[in-house]
């Protein structure tokens, strides 16, 4: 199958503005753009044929370009990721069977998450997109339990059901456990990891729809597709030893180099 990553990337956050260029220092002291760490971590990704930077801003244009990166030029109204990743799609027209949405706030992004997406896409035929979960040990879990009590928006969770078609995603802690966990003790709380694989059909529905109530709400753009009815196929992946987190906040600098130091992450 014919895959295209794009990794949308606008300047204009709301939490955080200017974070595509946000410098990370790695292990070995090289420091390099946030938009950079995460083409690198598409780059990684087997069995992709293009990698394109999505952005709709001249600054975020010319680092990527940089450092020879292909740039895709998006317009300033698409609203999140999945529209600029369907205007990429119509402006490259239909020769990918399968784009990918790696988030340019997400440098950790390890290879195997992308190629377990398109997996499952190519084996289930009716899930239209495919989005990875990793299983939270009570470190993680309360990790993003301390996010909330400190009035920070952390990590993304996700709910999903028989042949885990997804039930819901929330930035609050779901499902309800009632209970603690030791740091290295399996829970059944998912991480919601913020890539997608769609079919370009499903995305150019997507930007067809109004944003829902949901996704208005909780801020998460995966649930549009929840609220018109569409599968989203939740695809369980594991870390390998490897840390995983996003870019949400300025405070996430710090957890992200200290991750890098602790992977070697050059």
């Amino acid at each position: 199958m014919s895959v295209l990553v794009a990794i949308p990337a606008r300047y204009a956050s709301s939490r955080y503005p200017g974070k595509p260029l946000v410098p990370l220092t790695g292990a070995t002291g090289a420091t390099k753009s946030l938009i950079r760490r995460s083409w690198e971590a598409a780059m990684q990704v087997s069995g992709v044929d293009r990698v394109v930077v999505a952005t709709d801003d001249d600054r975020i244009r010319a680092e990527a370009e940089g450092f020879g990166a292909e740039v895709v030029m998006t317009s300033s109204d698409c609203r999140n990721g999945t529209e600029r990743c369907a205007e990429v799609s119509r402006a490259l027209g239909d020769g990918h069977d399968i784009v990918v949405n790696l988030q340019g706030d997400a440098p950790l992004t390890p290879p195997w998450f992308v190629e377990a997406l398109v997996a499952g896409l190519a084996a289930d035929p009716d899930a239209e997109v495919a989005t990875p979960v990793l299983r939270c040990d009570g470190a993680a879990l309360n990790g993003f339990l301390a996010d909330r009590r400190a009035g920070r928006v952390g990590g993304t969770t996700a709910v999903f059901g028989a042949g885990g078609r997804a039930l819901y995603f929330s930035k609050e802690v779901i499902p309800y456990t009632g209970r603690g966990y030791a740091e290295a003790d399996e829970t059944p709380v998912f991480h919601h990891v913020g890539v997608y694989a769609y079919r370009p059909a499903a995305l150019a529905a997507y930007t067809g729809w109004p944003p829902g109530p949901l996704e208005t709400l909780e801020g998460l753009e995966q649930l549009r597709f929840l609220e018109h009815g569409r599968a989203v196929l939740c695809v369980e992946v594991e870390a390998r030893g490897r840390d995983f987190w996003e870019l949400n906040n300025p405070e996430d600098v710090a957890r992200i180099e200290a991750m890098m130091a602790r992977m070697g992450i050059e």
